[in-house]
């Protein structure tokens, strides 16, 4: 049996781990998934995925699941610059009916747990497959932010530190300046100078 490390470190699955990551988006605060975004991945249609969520509601708190408001649902769209056609775009679109150019109803979006809770909706090996790449990709995300964090906090001590030197640097940068330069020499009359 083949060493998942090594399988996930393979140049495929790290172009898999940045798509999924790019999937990701904030919304309320937290890192949500859009339903059309995991029915691509899953290789499902949306309408198919949402009613399996729907059949199995229990399993979708508030803190799992939502459905975006009006506001949240155009604020996504203009952040991600997506078309009609695209991942909000209507969920009978895969019809045979002529598309309507848009979605008819609000997207669902699924936190983490969401994900995972809704991989098991879903039954398939594909399934499987793509919620471990997912929740590689919430963790992935998860330890940058605590790096951004760290990295930040580290610059804000420096700041600190260097804060009210700026003057006494100002004084010893003066003070080197005056010691290079060489001393003023005071010029001499020509000439004849009786003396006094």
């Amino acid at each position: 049996m083949a060493n998942p490390r090594i399988a996930h470190a393979t140049p495929e699955a790290k172009t898999a781990d940045a798509a999924i990551a790019g999937r990701i988006h904030v919304v309320r605060r937290v890192r949500v998934m859009l339903d059309a975004d995991l029915a691509a991945l899953y290789g499902v249609s949306t309408t198919r995925l949402n009613e399996a969520m729907r059949r199995n509601r229990a399993r979708f708190p508030e803190d799992f699941m939502f459905q975006l408001t009006s506001a949240e649902h155009e604020n996504l769209r203009s952040q991600i610059a997506i078309s009609n056609r695209e991942n909000l775009r209507s969920q009978s679109a895969t019809s045979s009916r002529p598309r309507r150019g848009g979605r008819r109803y609000r997207a669902y979006v699924f936190t983490e747990q969401g994900v995972a809770m809704l991989s098991s909706v879903v039954n398939s090996e594909r399934a499987i497959a793509v919620n471990i790449l997912i929740m590689r990709a919430f963790v992935q995300l998860r330890r940058a932010e605590g790096q951004l964090s760290q990295l930040s906090d580290r610059i804000e001590d420096l700041a600190k530190q260097v804060d009210g030197h700026d003057q006494l640097f100002a004084e010893i940068f003066a003070a080197l300046h005056a010691l290079s330069q060489p001393p003023p020499v005071a010029s001499r009359r020509i000439g004849f100078r009786p003396p006094v």
